[in-house]
């Protein structure tokens, strides 16, 4: 990093003089009046998917050894400031701005928020200010790229990180976005039901969390199959929590209104992850396995991964088959891959690459009056075409990001770094330093 020290802050510096005088808002399009009760609902919601990143940090802390708990949970704090700007700036305008092939949004069209102030807009935000909407999707954005740190948990180097995650929201998740989101998406015209981010979020970051693993190797105590002992499981019981409350704000806020809409995803959530949590502990004692909080957390984030594109489109008791099935495939998925040479380190892929893809599969058979199971085919065969290419796109794009991070500023830390633990050798930080 030694050769590009200046350049982050001179970077930031430039973008704040640039936002002093370009930062206007008035509106390029408006809509209806805004709706008092949506807006209260939509600003609640909002801080709660914002939350969820600090629960990942502790989920995620949890699971990593003790020396390198202040670097893992530092991966998804710092992701709320970095997609933060980077939102601002131009993430969203590509993510939601004129449409362009249907691939992706324009870059200009709310440059520097440009163009994003308290009017509704009738193709995105038809009942809250545009500026809420672009706010309630930053949080989206922001908790993707924290979801992938798990996978290279506890060799990856903190600078090259920040690129990548940069990289990442502006090639892969922002065009993604547009595709399945935006009105002129060209995966939302195919009929892709995504209520609340299963393709956007969880495939993305699962594909890109499997490239991030194969790329950046295995990890020496993994090579010399030493076990892996988590460092604080209470952590990642409160990580679960914050995660399992913010996750209303996650699919019920999807509706974009106080409507029945966000009831019946508030109420499919719930009941998605109580079965999945349940499953995993069950099947963990059918094979063998004692009951386990850690085993009981995972099963409870994958039921939330797997019910997050289908919230909104099922019924409650379709919830329950989406959470066991889910929480069967990434279980058994997390066994094969405990055999194998792959070093995903907090089982990213398993859990929510997997779990994203059950959740839109679900979504095809479950969707209501659309799905298979209604006797409809297309919403189902447009889900598996989206699968593919999704599945393609995420992991190709992810990789060829990593490759270009890795050119610029080496992914991967040194032997005597890893060897110390990435907080003292990144942060020069511990738990046990004392003030």
């Amino acid at each position: 990093m030694g050769k590009y020290k200046y350049a982050p802050f001179v970077l930031l510096l430039l973008i704040a003089i640039l936002g002093a005088f370009l930062n206007y808002s008035y509106s390029h399009v408006k809509g209806e009046p805004a709706s008092g009760a949506d807006i209260a609902w939509m600003l609640t919601a909002t801080g709660l998917v914002l939350l969820m990143t600090p629960g990942l940090s502790y989920f995620y802390g949890g699971m990593v050894s003790s020396k390198n708990i202040i670097s893992t949970m530092l991966q998804s704090v710092i992701a709320m400031s970095v997609i933060s700007i980077v939102w601002v700036v131009v993430g969203f305008s590509l993510g939601f701005g004129d449409s362009i092939g249907g691939i992706i949004g324009n870059p200009l069209t709310y440059f520097m928020f440009r163009g994003v102030g308290s009017d509704t807009h009738p193709g995105l935000s038809p009942t809250v200010p545009l500026l809420l909407y672009a706010m309630f999707q930053l949080k989206f954005s922001i908790i993707t790229p924290a979801l992938i740190t798990g996978s290279f948990a506890e060799r990856v180097r903190f600078s090259s990180y920040i690129l990548f995650m940069i990289l990442f929201t502006l090639f892969i998740y922002s065009p993604l976005a547009h595709m399945t989101w935006h009105p002129d998406g060209v995966l939302r015209k195919m009929g892709v039901l995504d209520f609340a981010g299963g393709t956007v979020v969880h495939m993305s970051a699962g594909f890109a969390a499997l490239a991030g693993a194969m790329l950046l190797g295995r990890r020496r105590s993994h090579m010399k199959n030493e076990p892996h002992i988590p460092s604080n499981i209470p952590y990642v019981i409160l990580g679960t929590g914050l995660l399992w409350f913010g996750w209303f704000g996650f699919n019920a806020g999807s509706a974009l209104g106080a409507n029945s809409l966000a009831v019946l995803a508030f109420a499919t959530t719930n009941t998605a992850l109580a079965a999945a949590a349940l499953s995993w502990i069950f099947l963990d004692v059918l094979r063998g396995r004692k009951a386990s909080a850690s085993g009981a957390s995972i099963g409870a984030v994958v039921g939330l991964v797997a019910i997050t594109p289908a919230a909104g489109f099922v019924s409650v008791g379709a919830s329950i088959f989406i959470g066991v099935i889910a929480s069967i495939v990434s279980n058994l998925a997390v066994t094969w891959k405990s055999k194998s040479t792959l070093d995903d380190t907090l089982d990213v892929f398993p859990c929510h690459g997997l779990g994203g893809m059950v959740g839109m599969i679900m979504t095809g058979i479950f969707a209501n009056e659309v799905g298979l199971i209604y006797g409809q085919t297309k919403t189902f065969l447009v889900h598996l075409l989206a699968l593919v290419i999704v599945s393609i796109f995420t992991f190709g794009g992810s990789y060829i990001m990593y490759k270009i991070t890795d050119f610029l500023i080496p992914l991967r830390v040194t032997k005597e770094q890893e060897d110390i633990g990435l907080d003292l050798s990144q942060h020069n930080e511990s738990v046990q330093q004392r003030f």
